[in-house]
C-alpha cells in the first residue's frame, strides 16, 4: 500500500527532495527510480568533460580575443582525485598568459569545474545580459580566458599573469541531485596566487531553474563596482544592495 505524503502539495514550490510518500517502510518504485535518475545526472556532469568545440562556437559571437589554458590537471580522471592540481595552471598556460599581461581592470575566466553541463547551458545566456553592460568602455577587459580541468583558485594565477585588477571565475558547480547544471560567479579583488576562499565573493545557482541570468548580472556588476570601489573583495565586501532591497520592501 502507497502512502502519500500530507505535504505533497508543497512539491509545486521547489525541486527538493520532500514528501517522497512510502511504501511499507520504503519509498515507492517511483521514487526511487527518480532518485537513481537524478544520481546518474549529476554523476555525469562531474566526469563529462567540457565540450569546448561547442564553447568555442557560442563564443564567437561576442568577437572577443579568447585564450585558452590548462591546469595542472591532465585529465579529468586527475583532476577529479587531486583538487589542488585544478587550481594551479599548467607551465604552457603560465607561458601563454604572459603575452596578455597588461593594465586590466577586469579578467573574465571561464572554467569547467564540476559540471561541464553548467557552462555549456550557461555561460552564453548569461554573457548575454552581462557583455553589453561591461563593454561600454568603463573597464578595461583582460583578454576572455578559458580554462580546462579548473577550479575557482586558478582564477588567482590568470588574474596575477595577465595583472588584472580583480577576476570574475565562472564556473560549474558541483551538481545536487535537483541541480546538475548549476554555475557559480566567483570575484576576486587582487588575485595571486595562494589566495584563501574568503578572500572572494560567490554568487550561487545561477540557471534558469535557480538564480536568473538578469538578477546574477545585476549583482555581479554592483559587486565589481564596490570591489574596485573599496579595492578588496570577500567578507570584508559587503551585498549592501541586498540590505537595502529587504529595508525598502519593509
Amino acid at each position: 500500500m502507497i502512502n502519500e505524503d500530507p505535504w505533497i502539495n508543497l512539491r509545486k514550490y521547489t525541486k527538493a527532495r520532500i514528501a517522497l510518500g512510502r511504501a511499507g517502510t520504503a519509498l515507492t518504485t517511483a521514487e526511487l527510480l527518480r532518485f537513481r535518475l537524478d544520481h546518474a545526472r549529476a554523476r555525469d556532469a562531474v566526469v563529462k568533460d567540457l565540450d569546448l568545440e561547442a564553447v568555442r562556437t557560442s563564443l564567437a559571437k561576442y568577437a572577443l580575443p579568447i585564450v585558452e589554458v590548462t591546469s595542472q590537471a591532465r585529465d579529468r580522471n586527475e583532476y577529479l582525485r587531486r583538487p589542488d592540481l585544478g587550481r594551479r595552471l599548467s607551465r604552457e598556460s603560465d607561458e601563454l598568459l604572459q603575452r596578455s599581461r597588461g593594465d586590466h581592470d577586469i579578467s573574465l575566466i571561464v572554467a569547467d569545474g564540476l559540471s561541464s553541463q553548467a557552462i555549456e547551458t550557461n555561460l552564453v545566456p548569461f554573457l548575454d545580459v552581462l557583455l553589453p553592460q561591461l563593454g561600454a568602455g568603463q573597464y578595461i577587459l583582460a583578454p576572455f580566458c578559458l580554462v580546462q580541468q579548473g577550479r575557482v583558485a586558478v582564477g588567482d594565477d590568470i588574474g596575477s599573469m595577465v595583472n588584472a585588477k580583480m577576476t570574475v571565475v565562472m564556473i560549474g558547480e558541483r551538481p545536487g541531485l535537483s541541480s546538475p547544471d548549476s554555475m557559480g560567479i566567483y570575484i576576486t579583488y587582487g588575485p595571486a596566487p595562494g589566495l584563501t576562499d574568503e578572500r572572494r565573493n560567490c554568487i550561487s545557482n545561477v540557471r534558469a531553474a535557480g538564480l536568473s541570468y538578469s538578477a546574477a548580472a545585476l549583482k555581479l556588476l554592483y559587486l565589481i563596482r564596490e570591489s574596485l570601489r573599496l579595492k578588496l573583495s570577500g567578507v570584508q565586501l559587503k551585498d549592501s544592495e541586498d540590505i537595502r532591497q529587504v529595508r525598502s520592501v519593509t
